[in-house]
């Protein structure tokens, strides 16, 4: 919402006031309408449609607690500030209960009232724009950046509307590659926080030796290397959003310093004894079951109960197939304005190999495959040869492993880790995000693999 079409309407019987008032607001950059009573506001009301009305509360024939009355009985969609005078706190009160959104006291003050008109408005602003895009996938299945025509994923876009106005922490979990991130990052797009800092950490990625200061930040000299002060991610963060991505690798000891940080909204560097205040919002993602995290004294009982206010589960790619197709299109649109190549489609048979494929690796596979599909297709129609080779094979083939009755748990792990590297053609970081372990997790097996003459095999 630009400024020229942010609309106030001032009621005030009090012409010299009223002048003012409205002079100050156009020099402001809002558009301002003025009304000397009652009747004269409601009748702009319908005509002018200003988003918040300055309404005076003490007028002759019609007060500002009697307009207040028959908006709300018409069910106008204006925000209302009432104007009191010394004495008519009572009548302020009233105006709250009857539905304004806040009072001032005159004489007023500018500064106050910049202030207030400029967080209402940016509060308007992501109001309507949630509006538009509720409109949005009604028609075309889209939230921001997100695309669910499916059901599943239609529940998932019902509760990022629902959590995004708030402040509440929240807690997505999926397989990976579903996209949590995305999810994370589309709730702080919505939300009141929008304009202020979005930071995602990868707990997974991060050394447990650099976890604290990354979060947390250090002052100089806190440990051998640090020369200088640094601001950790709650700092960076700070009026935003912080993303704690992978949150059961966070070792033990420092989800402790998180949950007081989370308790006490302030946090002290590495080797410092300043305390900071934060204003911060965590959004903390997982593709582990985390009830099951902590009974494996993975995650913290009491971070997670802290944590786990609002719960949004990200279904896989097998789940929602019929997101599968339009996900498909919307990413070949991408690459292919990025690469300026004519690709409108995919056609029938590419489509029928697309949906018949299992998607372990789900929605962060799929852009893959489309990218890869982009740049060797000749157009205009993506084809089956222009999948890579596991897609094109057919079902029973080596992307399938069979199972021998009889076998250990440990000889199926063993084997479920080979092939899923051989599907990966050797990626070690691929294949551990489909089997759902860590990177570091995965290495320590094959190791062990590696050592044991009996198991051990090539890659």
């Amino acid at each position: 919402m630009s400024s020229k079409e942010r609309r106030v309407l001032v009621v005030d019987d009090d012409p010299a006031a009223r002048s003012a008032c409205c002079e100050l607001l156009r020099l402001w950059g809002f558009k301002a309408e003025e009304a000397q009573d009652g009747d004269t506001a409601l009748s702009l009301v319908k005509s002018f449609e200003p988003h918040v009305l300055l309404l005076d509360l003490k007028m002759p024939r019609k007060d500002g607690l009697s307009v207040l009355a028959e908006l709300r009985e018409s069910d106008a969609q204006v925000v209302t500030i009432v104007v009191s005078g010394q004495g008519e706190i009572p009548d302020a009160v009233k105006a709250i209960k009857l539905g304004a959104y806040d009072y001032l006291q005159k004489p007023l003050d500018p500064n106050h009232l910049k202030n207030l008109l400029s967080n209402l408005f940016e509060h308007l602003s992501v109001r309507e724009e949630n509006a538009q895009l509720r409109r949005r996938l009604a028609e075309v299945g889209e939230l921001g950046a997100l695309i669910g025509y499916s059901r599943a994923m239609r529940r998932v876009i019902a509760m990022i509307e629902q959590v995004a106005s708030s402040s509440a922490s929240v807690v997505i979990t999926g397989e990976s590659g579903v996209g949590k991130e995305l999810v994370a990052r589309t709730i702080h797009e919505l939300s009141p926080r929008r304009g202020k800092p979005y930071i995602a950490v990868n707990c997974a990625a991060i050394p447990d030796t650099l976890m604290e200061s990354e979060l947390f930040g250090h002052e100089k000299g806190a440990f051998t290397g640090a020369d200088r002060r640094r601001v950790g991610c709650f700092e960076m963060a700070h009026g935003g959003t912080l993303l704690l991505d992978e949150i059961t690798e966070m070792k033990f000891e420092l989800q402790a310093k998180l949950l007081r940080v989370l308790e006490e909204r302030s946090l002290r560097r590495l080797g410092g004894s300043e305390t900071v205040p934060v204003d911060v919002r965590v959004i903390a993602a997982s593709n582990r079951n985390l009830e099951q995290a902590v009974k494996e004294n993975r995650l913290r009982e009491d971070l997670y109960y802290r944590l786990n206010v609002f719960h949004i589960d990200v279904p896989p790619l097998r789940q929602r197939i019929d997101d599968l197709i339009p996900l498909a299109e919307h990413f070949l649109r991408q690459f292919a304005e990025r690469d300026g190549k004519n690709l409108v489609g995919f056609d029938h048979e590419c489509v029928e190999v697309l949906k018949a494929y299992h998607w372990p690796g789900n929605v962060r596979q799929l852009r893959n495959v489309v990218e890869r599909a982009s740049v060797v297709s000749r157009g205009p129609l993506v084809t089956r040869a222009d999948l890579p080779p596991e897609l094109r094979q057919r079902r029973g083939s080596s992307s399938v492993l069979e199972i021998r009755l009889g076998s250990s748990l440990e000889e199926i792990e063993r084997e479920v880790i080979y092939k899923t590297l051989e599907f990966v053609e050797g990626n070690k970081m691929r294949a551990a995000e489909i089997l759902g372990v860590s990177l570091k997790t995965l290495y320590n097996k094959l190791e062990r693999y590696e050592g044991s003459k009996e198991t051990s095999r090539p890659l």
